[in-house]
């Protein structure tokens, strides 16, 4: 199948109106090599491990989340010539869909929420809402360690658990406390924690899951949704940056 057939699949999937401001111009056909694909990598980020695994398994076309490049650039650096070096030569065109595909249907945080087994889920802009068993922080960061198989680190000790929000990636903010807020939710969970939001969460219990292992999933059942609609053999990469914690 050309690659021209398939891009309107992908905007389907995440239609490219839907990303951030931020994100314009910015995802999408990153690297167009025009070329014929019979097979399709997907994954998180497009690290020189991904592009050699990709590569290695005679990819056409990789698909990830994050862009190889987010920023314009005047002038190209040794990495990022080597990774774009693996991508020409291997005759793989890249493509991403980032804010756009988290807050599609079925997307980043669609597959968040499922993997944490909310019930009676509420789409908002940017996340969802859903709901628990009335449980604890504690009780809550490890089920949420063990659905998404990665360490969390949490701040505020609750017993009354049972609204809670998503956010895929780096949702500690505060213009997403403030949400988390208005909705009246006890517990929020997303990555990058930082201090300033530490400070300012009011009685809100707060679980960093950190940022792979709360988008990786989204990537994942992306495959099988593609192969379905495409007919195409689609392969997901993991590369796990296994922070490690003392």
């Amino acid at each position: 199948m050309h690659l021209s057939n398939i891009i309107p699949v992908l905007e389907k999937i995440a239609p490219p109106e839907l990303a951030a401001d931020f994100d314009i111009n910015r995802i999408g056909l990153n690297l167009d090599l025009d070329n014929d694909v019979k097979k399709i990598a997907v994954a998180l980020d497009p690290t020189d491990y991904v592009l050699n695994r990709a590569a290695k398994i005679n990819a056409d076309l990789l698909i990830t989340h994050h862009t190889l490049i987010f920023d314009p650039v005047n002038s190209i650096s040794k990495t990022l010539a080597g990774s774009l070096q693996i991508a020409l030569e291997n005759r793989i065109s890249l493509y991403s869909m980032h804010t756009n595909f988290d807050r599609a249907k079925g997307g980043i945080n669609d597959v968040l929420a499922k993997r944490l087994g909310l019930s009676n889920i509420q789409e908002l802009d940017m996340g969802r809402i859903g709901e628990v068993p009335v449980c604890s922080t504690e009780t809550l960061a490890n089920h949420v360690a063990k659905s998404l198989n990665t360490h969390v680190q949490y701040v505020g000790e609750r017993d009354d658990i049972k609204r809670v929000m998503v956010f895929g990636g780096s949702g500690f903010k505060n213009e997403y406390l403030s949400i988390a807020k208005e909705h009246c939710v006890e517990a929020f969970i997303s990555s990058e924690l930082k201090h300033d939001v530490i400070r300012s969460r009011g009685e809100l219990a707060l679980i960093d899951a950190t940022h792979y292992a709360t988008e990786n999933p989204g990537m994942e059942e992306l495959c099988p949704r593609l192969a379905d609609m495409l007919r195409l053999d689609v392969e997901f990469i993991h590369h796990n940056p296994f922070i490690k914690v003392i």
